[in-house]
C-alpha cells in the first residue's frame, strides 16, 4: 500500500549527484525503516551542520511506524520535513523511496532485508547510511560486498552504523594499542550481556509473516540472533584492533530462560572463542538474561599491561592505571551523532567514505560465532563465508500474505538449533 506518490528521477541523474560536493546545498534524505533506530538516525542526520538537510521520503512495512516516526522527527526538525506526498507503506515501499529525488538514503529495516535494499540503493545511485549488521547469512554478506564494488565505481559514499569508529576515545585508545602501549597483544575479551528486549504479542488478524516481522528480533532470518544484531559492536572493535577478522571459532550457547513460543528461534546466551590468523584469541560473551552480571565492553591484555578499551583506560601488569583518555566523553549515543557529523562533512567536501568492508567482515564474524554456537563445532571462516545456505529469499517477499521463511511447529513454537545435532541451522 502507498500513502502517497513521489516523483521519479532517472538513475543517471542520481548517479551524477553521487560525485557532487554538496557544500552548503540542501542534502535530501530518504528514510527506509521507521522504527526507533531509523527515526534516531534521521534526526541525527538532520542535526548536522554546514548546510541544510531535508527529509523528503519515508518507507516502512507498518503504517503506524511511519506515523510515529513522522511526528517524532517533525517535532525535532519542523522545518526540515517535507514528506506529505512521499510516505510509502509495504514490503516494496523502499523502492518508491529510491525513485524520489533523495540524495542520501538511510537503511534501518531489520537486517535480513539489508542486502536487497543496499543493492537497490546502489543501483539507484544514492549515498547510503545503513545500520549494522549488513546481513544475517553468508550469501547476504557476499551480496553486500558485490554491491559495494558498484558503489565504489559510481562514486557513492556508504557508512555503516558501527559508531565506535567515530568516537574520539575509541579512536585514541585503538591508536595507542596498535602502537604498542601494552606491548604485544595476547588475547581480548568482549561482552554484550544485558537483560534482553521487547516481546510483541501475536494478534488474531496477523499473518505469520507479519507476526515475525513485528517480532523481528527473535527470528534468525531477520536479525541474525543477538550475537549478530547487537554483539557485533564489540566484535567489530576487536577486529579493528587486530586489523583483521578471525579465521575460526568454536563456542556454545542455548535458550536457558528465554525459551517460550513468543521467543522465536534465537538463543539467550552465546560464548565464543575466536582465533585470528596470528594466533590471537578473543573470548566473546553475549547474554539476554535478567538478574545476571551485565557488561557492554571490550578488553585486551598484552605483555606490558591491559586495557579496558570501552573506558579508554590502560593499566600496568600490577593493575595500576597508567593512562586514560581525556577526550570528551562519547558514550550515551554521542557516537551515533558523531558518525553523521563525519559523514555529512565528507559529503559536503566531495569525499566518498566507504565503511562496507569492515562492516561486512564484522557481520560475518558474528555469523561465524553463531554457526559455532548453533552447531557446537569448530567452524572455519573460509567455510562459513562460502556457505550457500540462505536463511530467507527476501527478493520473493512482496506482501504479508507471502509465506514466512520459518513456520511454527504443531505446538506453536519454532525450530531451534540444537548443538551436536545433524540438522543444520545458520
Amino acid at each position: 500500500m502507498m500513502l502517497a506518490g513521489g516523483a521519479i528521477v532517472g538513475t543517471n541523474l542520481a548517479v551524477a549527484r553521487g560525485a557532487h560536493a554538496y557544500g552548503s546545498d540542501t542534502i535530501r534524505i530518504g528514510l527506509v525503516g521507521c522504527g526507533g533506530r531509523g527515526t534516531g538516525a534521521a534526526i541525527q542526520a538532520m542535526n548536522t551542520t554546514g548546510g541544510n538537510t531535508k527529509l523528503v521520503a519515508m518507507a516502512d512495512v507498518f503504517e503506524n511506524s511511519i506515523q510515529t516516526a513522522y511526528r517524532t522527527i517533525k517535532g525535532k526538525h519542523p522545518d526540515k520535513v517535507a514528506v506529505d506526498d512521499a510516505r510509502f507503506v509495504g514490503l516494496d515501499a523502499y523502492k518508491q523511496v529510491l525513485q524520489t529525488d533523495c540524495d542520501f538514503v538511510i537503511l534501518a529495516t531489520p537486517p535480513g532485508f539489508r542486502p536487497i535494499q543496499f543493492e537497490a540503493a546502489v543501483e539507484a545511485g544514492k549515498h547510503i547510511f545503513m545500520e549494522k549488521p549488513v546481513a544475517t547469512d553468508a550469501p547476504g554478506v557476499r551480496r553486500v560486498l558485490a554491491a559495494n564494488q558498484k558503489a565504489k565505481a559510481k562514486g557513492l559514499a556508504v557508512q555503516v552504523g558501527l559508531q565506535r569508529h567515530h568516537e574520539f576515545r575509541y579512536r585514541e585508545c585503538i591508536d595507542k594499542l596498535q602502537n604498542g602501549a601494552i606491548g604485544d597483544l595476547i588475547f581480548a575479551r568482549a561482552y554484550w550481556n544485558g537483560g534482553g528486549v521487547w516481546v510483541r504479542p501475536r494478534t488474531a488478524a496477523q499473518t505469520e509473516l507479519e507476526y515475525q516481522m513485528r517480532n523481528w528480533y527473535y527470528f534468525t532470518w531477520l536479525c541474525g540472533d543477538h550475537i549478530d544484531e547487537q554483539h557485533i559492536h564489540n566484535l567489530d572493535v576487536i577486529n579493528w584492533l587486530v586489523g583483521d577478522h578471525p579465521i575460526e571459532a568454536q563456542g556454545q550457547g542455548g535458550r536457558e530462560v528465554r525459551n517460550g513460543r513468543d521467543h522465536g528461534q534465537i538463543f539467550d546466551h552465546h560464548m565464543v572463542e575466536y582465533t585470528y590468523a596470528n594466533g590471537f584469541k578473543l573470548l566473546s560473551q553475549c547474554r539476554h538474561i535478567q538478574g545476571c552480571w551485565n557488561s557492554v565492553s571490550e578488553h585486551v591484555h598484552g605483555t606490558m599491561g591491559s586495557c579496558d578499551i570501552s573506558d579508554a583506560l590502560i593499566r600496568n601488569p600490577q593493575g595500576k592505571k597508567t593512562w586514560q583518555s581525556e577526550l570528551k566523553e562519547t558514550k550515551g549515543g554521542k557516537g551515533w551523532q558523531q558518525e553523521h557529523h563525519d559523514f555529512f562533512a565528507a559529503l559536503r567536501n566531495g569525499e566518498t567514505p566507504n565503511e562496507v568492508e569492515y562492516g561486512a567482515h564484522s557481520t560475518m564474524t558474528a555469523i561465524l560465532g553463531r554457526l559455532a554456537t548453533y552447531s557446537g563445532k569448530v567452524v572455519r571462516w573460509d567455510d562459513a563465508i562460502n556457505s550457500e545456505v540462505q536463511l530467507a529469499n527476501t527478493d520473493a517477499m512482496h506482501s504479508f500474505d507471502d509465506q514466512a521463511p520459518v513456520q511454527p511447529n504443531a505446538d506453536g513454537g519454532y525450530p531451534v538449533a540444537v548443538p551436536g545435532s545433524k540438522e543444520k541451522f545458520v
